[in-house]
């Protein structure tokens, strides 16, 4: 399963063609980013699309409002922080993923303990709450986090933000293992997948691979949108040889 990353509001008029390119490239599902000013998780790559976003006037409505327009048949999943959600209302926001068409979110600096408020909501709506699962969580952590997860469970692959790594880290195959040998439920590896090959070698352990970091640097770089489609295609063909 391949989850590539979109930045909401990133390049600035062009980031929707991202959406149904990356589909019609073979992705199983799409990470949409939702810019915020805070983003503890994301290392600066995304840190500086983010901010150029923002500074466009990327918004939590224009994204989804954007978001709501493309012609996809395959799952949406939000990527944003609490305070968004938080702002807006549990319940509002709920909802206003759905009528984006968005069937998941993922919100990484909500912890286990303090998830259920939000995560009723979202139950209610039909929005499945994605859980991140450290490297760092003994069992019994990893166990609860796969309990309360809906949708699938996104084992985080290194400890730190999010980036590309010249090599995999050891712990984004210890982290797929991990939990596939304690959950029925997709295991989704992210953070520090860089390329096909790297991706290639999680998928023969994990369900998917999110890939982030390496898609948006593309195009940070100067690359098009048509190139960063293409690298998703190359992935794509790299998980089908697995």
């Amino acid at each position: 399963m391949l989850l590539p990353y979109v930045t909401g509001g990133y390049p600035v008029d062009e980031w929707p063609r991202l959406i149904e390119g990356f589909a019609a490239a073979g992705a199983d599902a799409i990470e949409i980013g939702i810019p915020f000013s805070d983003p503890v998780m994301d290392g600066p790559t995304i840190q500086e699309a983010s901010s150029i976003a923002l500074a466009h006037g990327s918004n939590p409505t224009m994204v989804l409002d954007r978001v709501a327009e493309a012609d996809v048949h395959i799952p949406l999943i939000a990527m944003t922080y609490y305070n968004i959600a938080y702002r807006m209302g549990h319940n509002r926001f709920a909802d206003r993923l759905v009528q984006a068409g968005i069937g998941g979110a993922i919100l990484p600096d909500l912890p286990l303990e303090e998830v259920d408020d939000w995560a009723a909501e979202a139950d209610r709506a039909g929005v499945a709450t994605v859980m991140l699962a450290a490297p760092t969580a003994d069992d019994d952590r990893l166990v609860r986090v796969a309990t309360r997860a809906r949708g699938f469970v996104y084992g985080v692959g290194l400890v730190g933000i999010t980036g590309e790594r010249a090599e995999l880290a050891a712990s984004a195959t210890e982290i797929a293992g991990r939990l596939k040998a304690i959950t029925d439920k997709p295991v989704v590896v992210g953070l520090g997948i860089s390329n096909p090959e790297q991706a290639a070698e999680v998928s023969q352990i994990a369900d998917g691979v999110v890939v982030a970091s390496a898609i948006i640097r593309r195009m940070l770089e100067g690359g098009s949108v048509d190139d960063a489609i293409g690298f998703v295609a190359r992935l794509r063909a790299a998980l089908d040889e697995v």
